[in-house]
């Protein structure tokens, strides 16, 4: 199983679709790229406005093609985990996922997501086995859990795959693109405006680009300590989440006593609104959609990361980096969740626009007990009447420190993200291809000035 994988995929990878939603998205964007082509070959002097709509077609296909290319190792790692994970394990996950209607007649229906990248790929220690008396202990003979980094290793994504390829036709069809409405401009001023809406798109998606490389390479380079072993100063942690003696958080979402979820340690509760209205312009009228946040709300506990060898406490709630990945379950609705609410909102969105309120949904992402956790923080002495509060024994290590996340290091930032170093790297794409084509964009929106 993960023996055989191999972990440096190397300067070029050919990594395709693992799922029928990836070859359906690969038909179809291949089939809109096809047709941008022959949509642009086939401009005249009499339909001018063909080349730009077939750039338009051709850019689009290629950015969709590169979204639906999966990472360097993400079907490796699915496969792995299928193999891995006890089959009863993953069916019963499939009954608790999927869709549920809720009240047919108020349209009420909550989904959980069929597929949890961030989730365990090998087996973790489940509830039962863990030491409900001492939960710094080390379990068993104290070897670090299976996906643990000092285990299987650190993945290190192929420079360049289909994703950078198509990502790079994408571009180059962008550049092109404003190439055509930028010189078909007369007034100079439009130009400019054109070159620095371009230009700011390319930084924006560049500054992105560059952070989330920089968190790439954190991880790749920072080699994972084990907790048994930690010591003061910032460090990178790898393992599964345990309640503290503080115990965990039953978060209900918005208030509602429909929408509760237990055992969790960290969360994120977003309400959106879907809106509409209708807009009347020369050639007659237009519907206008669109989805507003209206509240949200998000906190945690302590809580311990056990890696096997023993826990550590993370104060969860302080560090200024968090991410969870995929939601944990959404709550959608026709209505409010009650009548005074609806009045409201309709109220409230008709006043700002004439907006209709036509749908509401609710969604909650965060860490939950069991759940396996990536931590680079600060570790930091523990006082002495909090130790003696807990009752810990002093000759253990791991129990004389704790980690937050409130303080970054000399170029190391502190987060916080669901998921084990092996699922995070390996669904990531490369620094290369991260920063070479919000580059490239950048360059072309440069060279645009001399059409001005």
């Amino acid at each position: 199983m993960i023996e055989t994988l191999n972990l440096q995929a190397g300067s070029f990878k050919l990594v395709l679709p693992y799922k029928w939603q990836g070859w359906l998205g690969y038909v179809l964007f291949s089939c809109l790229v096809i047709f941008g082509i022959v949509t642009a070959v086939s401009d005249t002097s009499e339909t001018p406005e063909q080349l730009p709509m077939g750039l338009l077609m051709i850019s689009i296909g290629f950015f969709g093609l590169a979204a639906v290319t999966p990472g360097s190792h993400e079907k490796e790692l699915h496969e792995i985990r299928k193999q891995a994970i006890d089959p009863a394990e993953l069916e019963q996950r499939a009954k608790e996922s999927g869709l549920t209607v809720d009240n047919w007649f108020l349209r009420q229906t909550s989904y959980v997501p069929t597929n949890d990248p961030n989730d365990w790929i090998l087996p973790a220690p489940g509830p039962a086995s863990w030491n409900k008396e001492d939960r710094y202990a080390p379990d068993g003979d104290g070897t670090p859990l299976p996906e643990h980094p000092v285990r299987v290793g650190t993945p290190v994504p192929a420079s360049m795959s289909l994703y950078g390829i198509f990502g790079l036709f994408a571009t180059i069809s962008l550049i092109l693109l404003a190439g055509s409405i930028i010189s078909s401009l007369e007034v100079t001023q439009e130009k400019y405006i054109g070159i620095g809406i371009m230009a700011l798109i390319s930084i924006i998606w560049l500054v992105m680009g560059w952070l989330k490389a920089k968190m790439l390479n954190q991880m790749i380079d920072t080699p994972t300590s084990l907790v048994r072993s930690a010591a003061i100063g910032h460090s990178e942690l790898v393992g599964q989440v345990r309640p503290s003696i503080e115990g965990v958080l039953r978060v209900v979402v918005d208030g509602n006593p429909r929408m509760v979820m237990e055992n969790m340690v960290a969360f994120n509760w977003t309400y959106e609104q879907h809106q509409e209205r209708t807009v009347k312009t020369k050639e007659g009228t237009r519907t206008e959609r669109r989805w507003v946040t209206i509240r949200s709300d998000s906190g945690g506990c302590p809580f311990i990361l056990h890696d096997g060898t023993g826990g550590i406490k993370v104060h969860g709630n302080s560090f200024k980096r968090t991410d969870y990945g995929n939601y944990i379950k959404r709550w959608d609705g026709a209505f409010a969740e009650s009548l005074g609410k609806q009045f409201m909102s309709s109220l409230i969105a008709g006043a700002l626009g004439g907006w209709r309120v036509i749908d509401h949904r609710w969604t909650l992402y965060g860490i939950r007990l069991g759940n396996p956790v990536y931590v680079m923080g600060e570790i930091r002495s523990r006082t002495n009447e909090d130790i003696e509060a807990e009752g810990l024994d002093k000759t253990m290590q791991n129990t004389l420190i704790e980690v937050w996340g409130d303080k970054d290091g000399v170029g190391q930032k502190v987060t916080l993200n669901r998921g084990t170093e092996l699922s995070n790297i390996g669904r990531s794409r490369s620094t290369i291809e991260m920063i070479s084509l919000p580059m490239l964009l950048l360059i072309g929106a440069i060279c645009m000035l001399a059409l001005t």
